[in-house]
């Protein structure tokens, strides 16, 4: 599944459902043998809900609302785990989060984020041919990728049609 955006009435519709997502997530999580601690569920619920990239202090402030005692260590250890296990993915340029919809195996494929610079909203496409030949440069280079992820600003269509 892409995090792709339908546009109506003006704002973006995100094709994925957050709450199957979730599910999804959370049954991942069990195969491979990971705790999806309640914080944990409830900041990647809260990633997931969200139609625009989340800062931790943004998730801070929401579990802070309905949890009251959430202190900034305890939310970056959850962003953190998520993150390492391929549950979410950090946008470095904006210094925030999306959930990770195209899929919930930790693997390494390459990861092309499309951030509209007026909305503000993240698309998420396939990396298919760049992945290869960016794999290949890599290894001619001895250079083993951590993190293979492509941040592409531009406007999106929905804002180019305004």
């Amino acid at each position: 599944m892409q995090r792709t955006s339908n546009h109506r009435h003006g704002r973006h519709q995100h094709r994925h459902d957050a709450k199957g997502f979730v599910g999804a997530v959370a049954s991942a999580c069990e195969v491979r043998g990971l705790r999806l601690t309640p914080l944990r569920l409830r900041v990647l619920e809260l990633i997931a809900a969200s139609e625009k990239p989340v800062k931790a202090y943004d998730v801070l402030d929401q579990l802070r609302e309905g949890r009251g005692g959430a202190a900034p260590p305890t939310v970056y250890r959850a962003l953190d785990f998520l993150h390492e296990n391929g549950l979410v993915h950090r946008i470095e340029s904006r210094n925030a989060f999306v959930a990770c919809v195209h899929n919930h195996a930790g693997d390494d494929d390459l990861i092309v984020f499309l951030i509209c610079e007026r909305c503000g909203t993240v698309g998420e496409a396939p990396g298919g041919n760049v992945a290869e030949t960016l794999k290949a440069s890599s290894r001619a280079a001895g250079f083993a990728p951590k993190s293979p992820v492509i941040e592409i600003a531009g406007i999106c269509a929905h804002c180019r049609e305004r």
